[in-house]
């Protein structure tokens, strides 16, 4: 069977599966551009630091394929390794990669409701909202209770404006290392 009908034949497959009517399979077109969209996916992969891609929820196929991006330098060779990224992507839970991908743009919206989320936090922990203490606690069961109400004592007792400043920004610190932003 040749690579056009292997494809026609693994979307119907795919839309027997999800039961979409007949009439709505899949075009060639959209699978080139799913393919095309993983790849663009990849590619963005291959541009992260390695503690950002450990954040990132993958097999170890990828990020076998990914590691051995680093050693390719020639353009061509650059370009058939893309491809075989996107080739894995396909077994790969795109939608948890992209979203973890958009956390880590500090310009996208999900980023900015984190952030907004850490500092509602803190201003909460500032404040003596002992229920903020407690999501805190129960959404990231590794946070450290002690340091944290040390952290709190300190940006609320320093009347000094700098100082308080800089508590605040060490208790803001703590809470994106627990968020991992």
């Amino acid at each position: 069977m040749g690579k056009v009908k292997a494809r026609i034949a693994a979307a119907e497959l795919e839309a027997l599966q999800q039961n979409i009517p007949q009439e709505e399979e899949l075009s060639r077109t959209q699978i080139k551009r799913a393919m095309e969209a993983l790849q663009v996916l990849g590619g963005k992969l291959l541009n992260l630091k390695p503690s950002e891609l450990a954040r990132i929820p993958m097999s170890e196929t990828l990020k076998v394929a990914l590691d051995e991006s680093t050693r390719i330098n020639q353009n061509e060779a650059k370009r058939r390794h893309l491809q075989y990224i996107g080739k894995v992507m396909r077994d790969e839970d795109s939608e948890a990669i992209a979203k973890a991908l958009a956390v880590l743009d500090s310009g996208s919206d999900e980023h900015r409701r984190a952030f907004h989320q850490l500092e509602t936090w803190r201003d909460g922990l500032i404040a003596g909202n002992s229920e903020t203490l407690e999501e805190i606690m129960q959404l990231h069961t590794q946070a450290d209770r002690q340091h944290l109400s040390h952290l709190t004592k300190q940006a609320q007792s320093l009347n000094q404006e700098a100082k308080a400043k800089s508590a605040a920004k060490k208790l803001f610190k703590y809470l994106r290392q627990l968020a991992d932003i």
